[in-house]
């Protein structure tokens, strides 16, 4: 099965390559341009064109009266990563492999809308507000540019170094259409500011008191308009499809999730879907049939005339948008393996099949939407036949969209990277096996509590708060002590509070109940090292490394270790492998530069930390190392110099 997926992605780039760009009637012709807009973790029942009346987005509301609006758009996994992944390759999670916000990369021969655009001639662009779409995730597939320049350290990682607010954004793709305005283009733009924490910026966070999440999005709805603005300055507009959607929605407390991820129901999938076709083509101003964000891909594609890749598992909307007969509602797929993969829990997947959608989880759910939009009524026990009826038709679409072998690269997830993502509010553990817990089936929606004061004790982490942190995390232990990923994160805290014995005891509880969870492997490497206890320490961090070659923290952290045994070849050898796994990895560059300049060789310290002191322009160490290298080396070449005869 994967050489069959090997050679559907061989032969679908090289046809990309091949087939002439031609428009809807099948003329060769000029194309149209493209902009799609995606704005993190926006409800659709929180905008002014979807009915909600606290709010004013005049911006997005008068694009709403321009192009068609999708009254029950949803998103297939409610997680930015996954979700975009589902957006830009027309793809479920099934197939490109994508469940989850770590462990995962896009497979780069996979067709992406910005692959089959490139290979028609368009300038590919794409700005992003958060490092969890950075290009480590291989979204950048396709893109000429890709706009995700987050800084990377081993540091505590805070949410400002990993997010951008949206004027920044537009700010960088107003300067990029600037210089591709001559040419056929297609820009992504990614707004963030929706997601949690919510500070709108002012006016709007005095407008919106009391109502932040709503501030936020007015502050987003402006800046649209910026972009709309410009595209119609210079009378682009017209001839530009623009998209704009949300990868997800919010949850705001129902069903006892504040944010989003971890549960599926209307709150967090149900997204906004608007799409304006370029040129004089009218379609309907609202389509009321039921549609997955995975139709976006080929919707664009159609609205281009181009062909859409034979990987492509979404359809086409454009039938429906044009009212032709048979273009209906189709079964709606989404999913969460978010507890599973970072709780060892139960994931969740559902189906909307008409006006019911049926939840599979250790108990099961089926909910009437058109009566129930609230999921509040579970009539799963009451209506066993049509709660057997839509189970079928669930299994039936994991059946045809799951193929042998899903897409996807798989890494780990390191704890830089964990990190980083735990900063942006995400309960982020997984580095593969994220738990083994004997109580392999435990109901998500039963432990909504433990996955809150999780949520909460990492936020406080982040924000400095060890104290509270710490005690947010054992009143959830105290409801489930055997979550690997709970131990973790109290050792962690245990760290940062430079209490080394009680992290070491964390992080060999949470090695009790998950063996092989790197995360623990490595800290408790750490932990027993700032203890000064070598000899368990290297033996740890070398596991690490085995556990994940490609991760350059583990790499830096052995080589750190082995420098502290006077083992200088070694950690020489250890902090190469950190810039291998990652070549903009600062701090390797310094460690090898450092170590280099120990050992005598100057000339090939020097180009390391160059190379340091560009990707650590902030960092005073790089550039006090880099000078004493050159005072090195100028005195040697003095040394050498022949002294001129008497």
């Amino acid at each position: 099965m994967r050489a069959f997926y090997a050679a559907v992605l061989l032969v679908e780039t090289a046809a990309c390559m091949l087939l002439p760009a031609r428009a809807a009637g099948g003329q060769a012709e000029a194309l149209p341009n493209v902009l799609v807009i995606t704005i993190d973790t926006l409800r659709a029942d929180h905008l002014g064109c979807y009915g909600y009346r606290d709010i004013r987005t005049p911006r997005i509301d008068a694009l709403a009266t321009t192009g068609v609006l999708f009254e029950k758009a949803f998103s297939p996994v409610p997680i930015t990563l996954p979700s975009h992944a589902v957006i830009f390759t027309g793809t479920l999670p099934m197939l490109n492999g994508m469940h989850d916000f770590g462990g995962n990369r896009l497979n780069p021969k996979q067709p992406t809308l910005a692959s089959v655009l490139r290979s028609k001639g368009y300038a590919t662009g794409a700005v992003v507000a958060a490092a969890v779409l950075e290009k480590h995730f291989g979204l950048d597939s396709g893109f000429d540019f890709y706009s995700a320049d987050f800084p990377i350290d081993l540091a505590e990682s805070q949410a400002h170094t990993t997010e951008r607010p949206a004027n920044q954004v537009v700010d960088r793709g107003l300067a990029w259409l600037q210089a591709n305005t001559s040419k056929r283009f297609f820009l992504w733009l990614h707004l963030y500011d929706p997601h949690w924490p919510y500070e709108p910026p002012p006016p709007f966070a005095e407008q919106y008191k009391g109502k932040p999440y709503d501030g936020e999005i007015a502050f987003t709805d402006e800046q649209v308009g910026r972009i709309i603005d410009f595209l119609k300055q210079r009378r682009l507009y017209d001839n530009t499809i623009v998209v704009l959607l949300a990868d997800h929605g919010e949850a705001l407390g129902e069903h006892g999730e504040s944010t989003h991820a971890f549960l599926i129901y209307n709150s967090t999938l149900r997204v906004p879907l608007i799409i304006k076709p370029a040129g004089p083509r009218r379609f309907p101003a609202r389509i009321v049939p039921a549609v997955s964000t995975v139709d976006l891909t080929p919707t664009v594609l159609d609205l281009l005339g181009l062909p859409t890749p034979a990987v492509v598992q979404g359809r086409s909307l454009v039938p429906l948008m044009s009212g032709k007969k048979g273009a209906t509602a189709t079964e709606v797929y989404s999913e969460t393996f978010v507890p599973r993969l970072h709780f060892n829990w139960s994931e969740l997947r559902a189906v909307q099949a008409g006006r019911y959608r049926y939840i599979q989880a250790p108990r099961p759910e089926l909910y009437d939407l058109e009566k129930d939009p609230g999921e509040t009524t579970n009539l799963y026990a009451r209506r066993k036949a049509l709660a057997q009826e839509t189970k079928a038709r669930l299994e039936a679409v994991i059946r045809k969209y799951t193929p042998g072998e899903e897409l996807a690269q798989k890494t780990s997830l390191d704890p830089a990277m964990a990190a980083r993502l735990q900063a942006l509010g995400y309960a982020a553990f997984s580095g593969g096996e994220a738990g083994s817990s004997s109580e392999q089936h435990i109901d998500p929606k039963d432990r909504i509590q433990v996955y809150e004061l999780v949520r909460h004790g990492l936020n406080a982490s982040q924000r400095g708060r060890l104290d509270e942190s710490i005690a947010k995390l054992q009143e959830a232990l105290k409801i489930d002590d055997n979550s690997a990923p709970v131990h973790y994160a109290l050792g962690l805290n245990f760290y940062r509070k430079k209490d080394f014995p009680a992290a070491v005891q964390a992080f060999k509880r949470a090695l009790e109940i998950s063996p092989n969870y790197l995360l623990a492997v490595s800290n408790l490497g750490l932990a027993y090292a700032q203890s000064g206890d070598l000899d368990k320490a290297v033996p740890l961090l070398e596991r690490a490394l085995r556990m994940e070659p490609t991760s350059s923290a583990a790499a830096f952290n052995l080589g750190t270790a082995y420098m502290r045994q006077n083992r200088v070849p070694e950690a020489l050898e250890a902090f190469r492998k950190s810039v291998a796994a990652q070549a903009s990895f600062g701090p390797g560059h310094l460690a090898v530069g450092e170590t280099l300049l120990y050992m005598g060789r100057v000339d090939e310290a020097i180009p390391e930390l160059q190379e340091a002191t560009r990707l650590l322009p902030r960092q005073p160490r790089a550039q006090q190392a880099l000078q004493r290298a050159l005072r090195a080396k100028e005195a040697t070449q003095q040394k050498e110099q022949p002294r001129a005869p008497r």
